[in-house]
């Protein structure tokens, strides 16, 4: 069978009312697809990708045939399609919403040769199609819906790596190993991100930077300093963000100035770490 894209598999049947779906595509992982969509009749066709299809549902329940059985997911559960796998997919009664996307070998390869620390050798493979997983469904839904909404790149971007990790580990027979003292590396990640925090960074570049993969920069700029890279730049970003409130800068200009895409992206990070509004700071140090 001949293998086609998400978008193909949509159009063989037009959706009807109550039903919706959008495809985009995440730019830094090389325009990789994903899907949100709600179907409550809407039937796919047997059909296969040359990508992974891994996804979870959020309400209702989906029902496909895929490796010669006759699947069930429903919330918790994380879907899994080899590249290739021949599968079709079709609601329960009530309907379904679900999150998926598409991920290539390249991508997942990448991410196992991080975990293990050997060189890629093969198509990692998962031991079954659905799987009941509430944590790793929460991590997948959390990443889909940073990439979705794209206000902070940086942030879906290793949240995504995150939870494919965290599926490889648990689902792939994947041994993780350690994560060694990267002192060196992490201190160059660092310096840049004080340097260049009110710019777009993206992980691949800050690992391009330490000479790292991109989940194992993750992993020990975590051991090194408590924190994410994504975390450790809005850190940055929100101290630089109290100097300048200090001064009597406005909050929207000083979102701006330090990277944040708008004020209210400014005010959650400023008062989860502080406890007050940027605004309330800038008051209290004007009086």
């Amino acid at each position: 069978m001949q293998s086609i894209t998400q978008e193909e598999a949509l159009l063989e049947t037009p959706l009807r009312a109550g039903e919706s779906a959008h495809l985009f595509a995440a730019r830094r992982f090389d325009g990789l697809e994903f899907l949100a969509a709600t179907f409550r009749t809407h039937a796919y066709a047997p059909h296969a990708h040359d990508t992974y299809a891994i996804g979870t549902i959020e309400r209702g329940c989906e029902i496909w045939h895929a490796r010669g059985q006759t699947l069930h997911a429903g919330p918790g559960d994380i879907v899994m399609n080899h590249p290739l796998d021949v599968h079709d997919g079709a609601p329960s009664e009530g309907g379904y919403r679900y999150r998926m996307s598409y991920p290539t070998v390249e991508l997942m390869s990448e991410i196992a040769a991080s975990l293990s620390g050997r060189p890629a050798t093969g198509t990692p493979f998962f031991r079954e199609p659905v799987v009941q997983d509430a944590e790793g469904a929460a991590l997948f839904g959390a990443a889909h819906r940073l990439l979705e909404e794209g206000a902070d790149a940086l942030a879906g971007e290793e949240a995504l790596i995150r939870a494919y990790a965290h599926m490889l580990v648990r689902h792939a027979d994947l041994t993780r190993r350690e994560v060694g003292r990267e002192e060196g590396p992490v201190a160059r990640v660092k310096r840049l991100i004080e340097a260049r925090h009110d710019e777009d960074l993206s992980l691949a570049d800050l690992a391009q930077l330490a000479g790292l993969p991109r989940h194992h920069l993750i992993r020990a700029f975590r051991r090194e300093t408590g924190l994410t890279p994504h975390a450790y730049l809005v850190d940055v970003r929100v101290r630089r963000a109290r100097e300048r409130l200090r001064r009597g800068e406005m909050p929207g200009e000083v979102a701006a100035a330090t990277g944040f895409c708008d004020q209210p992206h400014l005010t959650r990070a400023f008062k989860a770490r502080l406890g007050v509004t940027p605004g309330a700071f800038r008051a209290a140090h004007a009086g």
